[in-house]
């Protein structure tokens, strides 16, 4: 049987796909993101893969309003750090939230969000984002 879903649906379906995949280091615990194959706080190799936790708080931000070619018409949007619970950092864009909102500690959490289009006709791309916890 066939059937018509909408995009941004077949995307929320897929959100399984999209988790915060990072590094954790079985000699100190700490968390990274990305994974690497070492650990920068103690050295060991050999980090396992794990799910990252997809609240935490902002730690610092940027407002971007001049921003590059794919991105333009979007501007201005937030650009923030994000501490993870468990210490992990994420360099990630904010959603659901204007500008002058944007505080340092304010708790977020990862979100499926459309990230740009590829041209009037073309791919329309979705990933993580992180807005506000409400």
């Amino acid at each position: 049987m066939v059937w018509a879903r909408s995009v941004p649906r077949a995307w929320r379906e897929r959100l399984k796909r999209y988790r915060l995949v990072g590094g954790k280091c079985p000699a100190c615990g700490s968390l990274v993101y990305p994974h690497r194959l070492v650990c920068p706080y103690c050295g060991h190799e050999g980090l396992e893969e794990v799910e990252l936790p997809r609240r935490g708080k902002v730690i610092s931000y940027t407002v971007i309003r001049h921003p590059p070619s794919e991105f333009k018409g979007l501007e201005p949007y937030v650009i923030a750090v994000v501490e993870l619970e468990g210490g992990a950092r994420v360099l990630a864009q904010l959603t659901d939230v204007e500008p002058g909102e944007v505080e340092v500690g304010m708790e977020v959490e990862a979100v499926l969000r459309r990230y740009r289009e590829q041209g009037p006709d073309g791919v329309i791309e979705y990933g993580l984002k992180f807005r506000p916890v409400e």
